[in-house]
């Protein structure tokens, strides 16, 4: 009797974690950094975030419409459009920000009894098209590129995921270059209770968020009150429904190493509604 249970256990792990993973909304990445999901072929995702932050006399609020493709099984792609509120000290704009067309390749998956581990690559180009000229600027006036990796492990309790993101800042046409970036993150998740697919799923989330930034240059010289280091610690939370999802969580940052005179990163929020069709 005891080994029929035990066999009849592990296929119905098995059976669940299937469901798990390929039912478009139990299908988990972090709220700041990037994990390795990609939608099914043909998938559709529609995606509602705001973005809060705001650093001594600098606030800021964007709406994004994000929206992404499944191609095959493994490659997914998108367009994110957003819009920026932004105030600094007296000053204030509002407007569309820089629009951005994204994809996603997994390119190795390993399926073991009772989880799933996956790597991806991402390619991310932020166009030229917000308003510069506004006060403060809506756009950052370049194009700019981001490359990364991301590794996931997912299981019916424990998840966890790395991943490492490089991006490549353009030139405005005054002559000035933003620093380039890095940013590493590390994030764990934990299920509270088994899921099923008619009930509400809960995952809880912790990450730490690490950013450095190089120097900005104006016409080839650089700037001193510029780049630096930051790292933030962000609780956040996963919850889906069929394919409904909320995810929520909000940086709070632990060190800081900014170069010169630069206001620091008070505290960073997100929300993101999602829906997958």
């Amino acid at each position: 009797m005891s080994r029929h249970y035990n066999g009849g256990g592990a296929v119905w792990a098995v059976a669940l974690l299937a469901l798990l993973i390929n039912s478009p909304a139990w299908a988990h990445d972090p709220v700041f950094g990037i994990g390795p999901h990609v939608l099914y072929k043909g998938g559709v995702e529609v995606a509602t975030e705001v973005h809060l932050g705001e650093a001594g006399e600098e606030r800021e609020l964007e709406l994004d419409l994000e929206m992404v493709y499944g191609i095959t099984g493994d490659w997914a792609a998108g367009i994110e459009l957003p819009y920026a509120w932004k105030e600094e000290g007296a000053d204030d704009s509002s407007g569309p920000g820089d629009l951005s067309l994204f994809t996603k390749y997994r390119f190795w998956r390993h399926d073991t009894l009772g989880a799933q581990e996956s790597a991806a690559a991402l390619l991310k180009i932020r166009t030229d098209t917000g308003d510069e000229g506004a006060t403060p600027a809506l756009g950052s006036g370049t194009t700019d590129a981001i490359l990364g990796l991301t590794y996931g492990y997912e299981s019916l309790k424990w998840y966890r995921w790395a991943s490492l993101r490089y991006r490549h800042n353009g030139e405005n046409d005054a002559g000035l270059r933003r620093g380039d970036k890095v940013l590493l993150d590390l994030a764990a998740g934990w299920r509270p209770r088994l899921p099923s697919y008619y009930l509400p799923d809960t995952v809880w989330l912790l990450e730490l968020n690490g950013e450095y930034g190089r120097r900005a240059e104006l016409n080839g010289a650089e700037l001193p009150d510029s780049g630096g280091t930051e790292w933030f610690l962000s609780p956040g939370i996963f919850w889906t429904k069929r394919n409904f999802a909320v995810k929520a969580g909000v940086q709070i940052p632990i060190a800081s190493d900014l170069n010169g005179n630069q206001e620091q990163t008070d505290y960073r929020a997100k929300l993101v509604l999602e829906w997958h069709l």
